[in-house]
């Protein structure tokens, strides 16, 4: 359950997952309460030795306008550092 919503965790349709999956990352932001994700990741690479990698793409908004977003990802393996 995200945000008191009840999910059909026992569905395992291709179509309930892809919904609990939405429903995960567009409540992740309030739901863990992480107010700096780039903060975070590098403390999980550097502190912890997570193999993050960050990759910057470019998004529209709501009102139309082009920015960079970054998408982080979980790679297995050890982080080496890049300096």
């Amino acid at each position: 359950m995200i945000n008191s919503r009840p999910v059909e965790i026992t569905n395992t349709a291709a179509k309930a997952q892809c919904f609990r999956l939405l429903t995960a990352l567009e409540e992740a932001g309030d739901y863990f309460n992480i107010l700096a994700p780039a903060a975070r990741v590098h403390q999980l690479r550097w502190d912890h030795g997570k193999n993050i990698i960050t990759r910057r793409v470019r998004e529209t908004n709501a009102q139309g306008h082009p920015h960079y977003v970054a998408r982080y990802i979980l790679l297995p393996g050890a982080w080496e550092a890049q300096r």
